[in-house]
């Protein structure tokens, strides 16, 4: 029987293993219903200010999201590659866990052309339950303020 630390890692690998191989529809099943996912920037964290670039509030909000990306949205063809450090876990007392996981994302475009597209890390806070872990909380803090345009995938 695996630890909770080897738990989670391997949850947050399939997450991003999820978002790599582009099976969106799969993302929101991550998280618990009423879930929250923001994405901000460091500059806005430190300033405390809660402004996001991105905000879901619950899996309805987040599964939008990608009905827009696969329907309304037009965007370049591209993929993402997440490679992500060791998660830093801290367990609460009402036995969610307070996680924090340093990220590099790479874009690949339809050119073939490879870059940095965001680096940051992931503060969440999981919560364990009958089906294995969740997201109850996900902030997205990118390193840069420089954010590009064409942010349509889930980070």
């Amino acid at each position: 029987m695996s630890s909770n630390a080897d738990q989670i890692a391997d949850f947050l690998e399939r997450y991003c293993h999820t978002l790599d191989d582009g099976l969106f529809e799969d993302w929101s099943a991550y998280f618990e219903e009423d879930a929250s996912y923001l994405v901000t920037t460091r500059q806005n964290v430190e300033a405390n200010m809660p402004i996001g670039i991105v905000l879901c509030e619950g899996r309805g909000m987040m599964d939008d999201r990608i009905k827009a990306l696969r329907i309304a949205n037009i965007f370049e063809n591209h993929t993402h590659r997440h490679v992500v450090g060791r998660p830093l876990i801290e367990p609460k007392d009402d036995g969610q866990c307070a996680v924090r996981s340093s990220f590099v994302i790479y874009r690949t475009m339809h050119t073939g052309q490879t870059e940095v597209f965001a680096t940051g890390r992931y503060d969440d806070v999981l919560k364990p339950g009958p089906q294995g872990w969740r997201i109850a909380q996900r902030r997205v803090v990118l390193d840069s303020r420089m954010v590009d345009t064409l942010m349509v995938y889930p980070l």
